[in-house]
């Protein structure tokens, strides 16, 4: 008899957490001892109906999902040739598909008994989500945020502080989404008993990029059937910005399998130099980083690299383990946005469509753009995973209203 193989998502990770080579626990055994734990409570209690029904009742009247997917049609004619469709995550509560896990992350974290949530955010909206999920679920929440990130994106660090969290500026190193982590990590460390470190991301050691991922899953799940039901089959073209990657996983995980082109976007930044832009995929190399194994920019001496982008929740030096998996097997293709291209973007689709976009998601639009020039008989499916009030601010106030 011919063994029946499992779709992709029940083979990826496997049980040591591993996409390939990608992946894995790379941390001290009393560390792997916790992370163990919550692995295990992961698998215990989000195949219970208890789980399950309150999640989805949180996601229905909390969440507001589903969120749409909409036809970006001035957009698409201003282009000239490719169909863009956007996934309005940005309509999801808090501003971002952050929400998705965070809602998630806290919920199991209450059924464990944990009394605090803590966790790293880059651009806010993780931060924002945790503390919302926090103020929700009665639990203690702890933000650590580079200084450099503070500065540019007040409005989430006032949003963070009236949902009752605390945030803990970060003032070593770049000061950004790296040493963010570090920081997180380090405070986690001193009560892991008592504390959930709530990663913002499909990275570091498992189950957290298997657990984000499964958490974000919905947004793949539902634009999937909302295309289907519009365009009466699966969209040409699937493209996601990438930092650590879960909003892009949350799109991604839906399509795998299906004869889709995936775009990975990433932040070229200022240019192609080492430490102006945060491209781990399109220029780094396999190395370990906060307890899991990547691709990963590096410094001369094997490092973790300076890296750069204007949307600070991609500036990071590494990528989730299971986008590097999916570009090694060529199941996506890693493709860059500069800062120009970015701000080009978000101020194209405030004017075209109303919509301010993160900067984040800007850069996935941009590569939108591009590809309904190129493709002009496509259509192209874009996470718009976040929305831009909290970086009108900081784009206003450095580079104008746009021409």
């Amino acid at each position: 008899m011919t063994e029946i193989q499992k779709p992709y998502l029940s083979r990826f990770p496997d049980a040591e957490g591993y996409f390939g080579k990608f992946g894995g626990s790379f941390i001290p055994p009393e560390i792997k001892t916790q992370m163990d734990a919550i692995a295990e409570a992961y698998e215990k209690f989000s195949r219970t109906h208890a789980f399950q029904s309150e999640l989805q009742r949180i996601r229905v009247h909390y969440q507001g999902r589903p969120t749409p997917v909409y036809h970006a049609q001035n957009l698409s004619d201003y282009c000239g040739g490719g169909q863009i469709f956007l996934k309005r995550e940005d309509l999801n509560h808090t501003g971002a598909h952050k929400l998705n896990h965070t809602m998630a992350e806290v919920l199991l974290a209450k059924m464990m008994g944990k009394k605090k949530v803590i966790a790293e955010t880059g651009a806010g909206q993780h931060g924002v989500a945790l503390a919302t999920a926090a103020a929700y679920f009665g639990l203690a929440c702890e933000i650590h945020m580079g200084e450099v990130d503070i500065a540019k994106e007040k409005p989430n660090v006032i949003r963070m502080k009236l949902l009752g969290a605390t945030v803990v500026p970060v003032g070593f190193g770049a000061k950004t989404l790296k040493e963010a982590v570090d920081s997180a990590f380090g405070a986690y460390l001193q009560d892991p008993e008592s504390q959930l470190f709530a990663i913002g991301s499909v990275v570091g050691p498992h189950p957290f990029p298997k657990m984000v991922r499964d958490f974000q899953s919905i947004v793949g799940k539902e634009a999937k059937a909302q295309f289907a039901e519009m365009m009466g089959g699966l969209p040409d073209n699937v493209v996601a910005c990438v930092g650590g990657g879960s909003n892009a996983m949350g799109l991604f995980s839906a399509f795998i399998e299906d004869p889709v082109a995936i775009y990975a976007v990433e932040p070229l930044g200022r240019g192609t130099q080492a430490g102006e832009h945060a491209a781990s995929i399109t220029y780094g190399e396999e190395g370990v980083l906060h307890g899991f194994n990547s691709i990963m920019l590096k410094d001369a001496q094997g490092e973790p690299g300076a890296v750069y982008s204007i949307a600070s929740g991609l500036d990071y030096p590494s990528v989730g383990p299971e986008h590097a998996y999916l570009s090694s097997i060529k199941r996506t293709q890693a493709v860059t946005i500069g800062d120009d291209e970015a701000l080009d973007a978000f101020y194209t689709l405030s004017r075209k469509e109303g919509i301010i976009p993160a900067l984040e998601s800007a850069h996935a639009v941009a590569y939108a753009m591009k590809l309904a020039k190129e493709k002009p008989y496509e259509t192209i499916l874009v996470n718009l995973s976040g929305r831009g009030d909290k970086d009108l601010d900081f784009v206003t106030e450095t580079y104008g209203f746009g021409n």
